[in-house]
């Protein structure tokens, strides 16, 4: 069962990779670096100050290293535990595919952490404001989509990785919103 989900996965990896070509690997590599998504940091911690104040808004700074850290650390966790090599370094798909970046990364790929981040903070911001600003939710989970798709485009992740780094960012950001909550409470704000 196992060894035929990898399959499948191989075989949608190749689908996906191989759909990109030069044209478009410019606009890829600026989404999948993780410089790129600075701004959107920035303009949603203005949007929390601007709708909470500081207050609140050093708290979730400090819940968002936090979560940055034990989805990123989880995703080595992960990597080094399961071993599932990236696809750059997979025999089976490694000459069939496009790798648009000049080097794969690390030898494991299993889960990515790209996926994993963007989808937690994706989420923590659309729980947070989502009454104040109506759409954040539809663009933070859009540019967490872009994020987790370019490390497939880019050929440094399966489908799977991705996959599974995106519900574990949710999982673990859904944990953080009750903490940010809990906290917030506690101490008053």
């Amino acid at each position: 069962m196992l060894e035929e989900i990898i399959h499948y996965d191989k075989e949608l990896f190749l689908f996906l990779n191989n759909l990109g070509n030069s044209t478009w690997d410019g606009f890829w590599l600026f989404i999948t670096n993780k410089w790129s998504s600075i701004p959107i940091y920035f303009l949603l911690a203005f949007l929390f100050y601007k709708s909470f104040g500081l207050k609140k808004t050093l708290l979730l700074l400090v819940i968002i290293i936090l979560l940055i850290t034990v989805t990123d650390q989880l995703a080595n966790f992960f990597k080094y535990g399961v071993q599932r090599l990236r696809p750059c370094y997979d025999e089976d798909v490694n000459s069939l595919m496009r790798l648009v970046k000049d080097s794969c990364g690390g030898k494991f790929g299993y889960f990515s952490a790209h996926a994993s981040n963007s989808f937690a903070i994706a989420f923590l911001f659309t729980y947070l404001l989502k009454y104040k600003f109506k759409y954040i939710g539809i663009l933070l989970l859009f540019w967490a989509f872009l994020v987790a798709y370019s490390r497939i485009y880019i050929g440094v992740h399966f489908p799977l990785d991705v996959l599974t780094g995106a519900v574990i960012g949710l999982v673990f950001s859904w944990l953080f919103v009750k903490l940010y909550i809990f906290a917030s409470e506690k101490i008053g704000l």
